[in-house]
């Protein structure tokens, strides 16, 4: 069990929390996800208060296009969410088995096919994130314990803390340290289970 902002959460639940967070890292939020968000203010305080007043305050069509504007100037045009690119003093994307993320993914029984999306970087944030997704629903703790010690708390934090600087809106600023929050907070109590 995990805690966020004082609620006991359990691995079906982070499961869901991972999967939103693939998705924000993802690409940029539409229309549909904006409506989402907007009709779940639980969720939208639950990643931060400020967020919850602009989703509450402006229409759709001015969020979206702010926050499109946010996403691709902070994790596209300055900065790419890709662990390699972060971990790796060359800046290259290492692709295949001699990526240690592929290798994880492996080893664990994850496999991804790189054609079915748009990200090309198998240690992009978002596709990470999905990894920790499947092992929260699969029950697997040991391996989401490892791959967050090995590979998520190792980059994220100092990289969202980095790009945070560029970041306009109170969303994907929010986000930002709800992320960190949770990744610290899932890896505390896979620590005990």
């Amino acid at each position: 069990m995990s805690n966020i902002k004082g609620k006991v959460v359990d691995n079906k639940t982070k499961a869901f929390v991972y999967a939103f967070l693939s998705r924000c890292y993802q690409k940029e939020l539409d229309e549909k996800a904006i409506e989402d968000l907007k009709k779940n203010p639980g969720l939208l305080e639950s990643i931060g208060e400020d967020s919850l007043e602009w989703f509450l305050k402006n229409d759709t069509k001015k969020i979206e296009e702010a926050l499109n504007i946010d996403f691709s100037s902070a994790f596209i045009v300055n900065s790419q969410p890709i662990e390699t690119l972060i971990e790796d003093s060359k800046g290259e994307i290492l692709v295949g088995l001699q990526n240690p993320v592929m290798q994880f993914y492996f080893s664990n029984g994850y496999e991804i096919d790189m054609n079915k999306t748009d990200i090309l970087a198998p240690d992009h944030l978002s596709i990470e994130l999905g990894f920790m997704q499947n092992l929260s629903f699969r029950n697997e703790n040991r391996a989401a314990y490892e791959f967050l010690k090995e590979h998520l708390l190792k980059w994220v934090p100092p990289y969202l803390i980095g790009v945070k600087s560029l970041l306009e809106t109170p969303f994907y600023k929010d986000l930002a340290d709800f992320t960190i929050e949770f990744l610290f907070s899932d890896y505390e109590s896979r620590l005990v289970e």
